[in-house]
């Protein structure tokens, strides 16, 4: 959810280029779309211009974007254009596709087994701005340590990453998804989320997000966002602020203690 999976300067600008999506190294989508590409997450519908499908010129494309990394190392940009007709995953059953689509479901959580018999646990939602079944492996969905400075339990990111609605002592409920750029929906239209890095907390404010499924959303934030945006504040003019050098003659004790 924080965490990013690519650096901008890994994005496949040539391509990004020819769709019309970036000049040089100057890109056109906004700082949200970006976001969800570096963090490995689908775009919002982008309209792509000049694309060659099978020998064919299509002048332009309505479509969701995504990044991976191929067996090479390398980059590619994938894109999901509007499917006319949805192909559910093998290992679902008719009843769990038709909730999907029909939106009675929210996702699904299977355990498969690859051709090696090694199992793992996948959460299954239904796009229908693609008419398209995302798969995510839950081992790697990344959750965040706090909701406005508030801790979750392990039992709390467990059930994040089953894609089940997690609600914290603040009033906030969050619930993890796939499908959306933000990856996060909530019953508020802003939260902070925090994760630990190296001993310290690194915060991500998020705004406009997603209703929760079927549930009314609430334009208040959670009882503990304004202590944890204060927080965020004072990270942020931390990481600002110069770093302040000791003058030639002090001693290494003194230097070493301005540095902290």
């Amino acid at each position: 959810m924080l965490r990013q999976q690519f650096k901008r300067e890994e994005l496949p600008m040539e391509e990004l280029q020819k769709l019309g999506l970036a000049n040089w190294n100057v890109l056109h989508i906004d700082d949200d779309d970006l976001s969800a590409l570096l963090g490995g997450r689908r775009t919002d519908m982008l309209r792509l211009e000049n694309l060659e499908q099978q020998g064919l010129h299509i002048p332009a494309l309505d479509a969701k974007l995504s990044l991976r990394r191929n067996a090479d190392g390398r980059v590619e940009l994938l894109a999901h254009p509007i499917y006319k007709v949805a192909e559910g995953p093998e290992y679902l059953t008719d009843t769990e596709i038709e909730s999907l689509e029909k939106g009675e479901a929210v996702n699904v959580v299977k355990t498969i087994a690859d051709g090696e018999g090694d199992k793992r646990e996948v959460l299954v939602e239904f796009d229908k701005d693609t008419n398209e079944f995302i798969t995510v492996d839950t081992g790697k969905i990344f959750t965040p340590d706090e909701i406005n400075g508030i801790p979750l339990t392990q039992q709390q990111k467990k059930n994040y990453r089953r894609g089940k609605e997690v609600e914290t002592d603040d009033g906030t409920t969050i619930q993890y998804s796939a499908k959306d750029k933000q990856a996060i929906r909530a019953d508020r239209l802003a939260l902070i989320a925090s994760v630990l890095i190296d001993g310290g907390v690194s915060y991500v404010l998020f705004k406009g997000l997603n209703a929760l499924f079927n549930k009314k959303q609430e334009a208040a934030p959670g009882r503990n966002f304004h202590q944890a945006l204060e927080k965020l504040k004072e990270a942020e003019a931390r990481q600002a602020a110069p770093a302040v050098k000791a003058e030639p003659g002090e001693d290494e004790e003194q230097s070493e203690t301005i540095s902290r």
